[in-house]
């Protein structure tokens, strides 16, 4: 007999196995000598009251749960039909691995480096502030999550299924944590050996993958794709090419827009990072001087309406760590990240607000409209650039100083690897940004104890929330509307946002070409 559940305890019970069981038999109306096997389904924490509690699903069974099936073997690929993947993220990884599920050949082009070699060119931004334009924390293989923290929560249940992708990373070496907490995350110290074991799994089943190729052209011929040009004046070909290259890829923007291949502007988020000592969100968010050490670092997800527009936060990583993005020496961009303990003493999250139809158009250059977006982000990021010293040094204020509109003659400890230098952000974002993040901060202070504060300090800038371009693709088969054969997908291309969302696109893509194949 199976019954499922849901039974609530101290972080501190619910840490234990035994007593998991025994609530669950107890809620279930069973002896616990007949419960055979208790397996959580869901985890999340509630800290609506004073103690907050561990909330379960979990399913009990009065016999032994069979034994996980083991994963289907991929098969050899090896003499099959190629497809194009440019980018090694999460959708072209995930694409990758669903075209040899489908008997299709990925042939997979990563314009930066291996994930391994990748932390060198991360330790020269941060220690050297030299910027690598193909190796960076957006470009290489993993992409753009691959060091930049591994979340996995999505609203996106109707693109896909989230719970084949989640069990696909648990193969490659994620926790089965990841299974049941209701925000999932894997941590950048633990992401690298799973990207690389899907690379591997990938090369092992006759895919290719080849770093260090950036696509420098798309060859297309009658209206359909037949292949890519690479930076080193290498040709490969195929019927059907996967466009995964992230949301920071503005040369192939830049290409598409050249070869007139369509594109259209998008609306993106604009903002600055958020840091305020982990024990300030903690006491506020757990209701506690001190967290339990059950308890693992608190979160928060933040929105407020400012004159009509939104204002939230974005991407909050607790215990965590802000990162510098950059693609390019000459830009300022911050980002953030947790390693799977969460324990650094520092908490941010990106606190953004859409921006207005009318901002967008004062950088809107009349022979680039569809790149109006992208003009944006680069003027605001250059802008960071030189404010913070023409380095990667980001500029920064504290809190309540942004709030008054007032200098910050010092700065508190800040997490973020370059530095930060005290700058007014006031004349570095748009007036109609700065105003709203005022009145945002000053709003979510009264939402949460504490938070409002000269100890946090405002970074700028968050300027890479989602793609600037959203390249149009046929709502039914995928292809795009003007090219025949090319795939745009993923963030890049506008159709996700986030790690999950991405991969899921890229498995429902190269179900698409695999669709073609067969009716062809």
């Amino acid at each position: 007999m199976e019954r499922v559940v849901d039974i609530a305890l101290s972080p501190r019970d619910a840490a234990d196995p035994v007593l998991v069981r025994e609530a669950a038999a107890e809620a279930a109306g069973m002896p616990l000598d007949r419960v055979r096997s208790s397996t959580i389904l869901k985890r999340s924490i509630d800290a609506r009251s004073k103690l907050p509690l561990i909330r379960m699903r979990v399913q009990v069974l009065d016999e032994v749960a069979g034994e996980v099936p083991p994963s289907v073997p991929r098969p050899d690929v090896h003499r099959e039909r190629p497809v194009i993947i440019v980018g090694c993220g999460p959708a072209g990884l995930f694409s990758a691995l669903r075209c040899i599920e489908q008997g299709l050949r990925p042939v997979l082009l990563e314009r930066g480096k291996d994930v391994r070699a990748r932390r060198r060119d991360l330790a020269a931004i941060n220690k050297q502030h030299i910027v690598g334009g193909d190796s960076n924390y957006c470009f290489g293989e993993g992409g753009a999550g691959t060091y930049s923290d591994g979340k996995l929560y999505t609203r996106s249940h109707k693109r896909g299924d989230v719970e084949a992708v989640l069990r696909t990373l648990v193969e490659f070496g994620a926790s089965e944590d990841i299974l049941v907490d209701a925000h999932p995350h894997i941590g950048t110290n633990k992401l690298p050996h799973i990207i690389t074991a899907m690379r591997e799994a990938i090369i092992a089943a006759g895919g290719e993958v080849h770093f260090n190729s950036r696509v420098m052209d798309l060859l297309v011929e009658g209206g359909r794709i037949r292949g890519v040009r690479t930076a080193d004046d290498r040709e490969f070909e195929a019927d059907a090419v996967v466009l995964a290259t992230g949301h920071s890829a503005r040369d192939i923007f830049r290409l598409l827009h050249a070869k007139r291949i369509r594109i259209g502007r998008k609306d993106f988020a604009l903002g600055v990072r958020i840091e305020h000592p982990q024990a300030i969100i903690d006491a506020a968010m757990y209701h506690c001087k001190v967290r339990d050490p059950y308890l693992p670092p608190a979160s928060y997800s933040l929105v407020q309406q400012v004159n009509g527009l939104g204002v939230y936060s974005f991407c909050m990583c607790p215990g965590g760590i802000i990162a510098p993005c950059a693609t390019a020496n000459d830009e300022i961009v911050t980002n953030g990240w947790s390693p799977s303990k969460r324990n650094n003493p520092f908490a941010n999250s990106g606190m953004v607000v859409g921006l207005s139809p009318k901002e967008l158009a004062l950088h809107a250059v009349p022979e680039e409209a569809e790149l109006a977006s992208m003009h944006y982000q680069r003027d605001i990021e250059h802008a960071a650039w030189k404010a913070g010293g023409q380095r990667q040094t980001a500029p920064a204020q504290r809190m309540e100083d942004f709030i008054q509109g007032r200098n910050s003659n010092d700065l508190p400890e800040c997490s973020y690897p370059p530095g930060i230098v005290p700058f007014r952000l006031d004349e570095l974002l748009p007036p109609e940004v700065s105003l709203r993040l005022r009145e945002g901060m000053a709003a979510f202070g009264k939402k949460i104890r504490g938070y409002r504060t000269n100890e946090a300090v405002v970074v700028a800038v968050e300027s890479r929330t989602s793609s600037p371009v959203r390249i149009p693709r046929d709502r039914d088969s995928l292809e795009h509307v003007d090219v025949g054969g090319l795939y745009p997908c993923g963030e890049g291309a506008g159709y996700a946002g986030g790690i999950v969302s991405a991969a899921m696109d890229g498995q429902r893509v190269a179900d698409a070409i695999a669709l073609r194949y067969r009716m062809r």
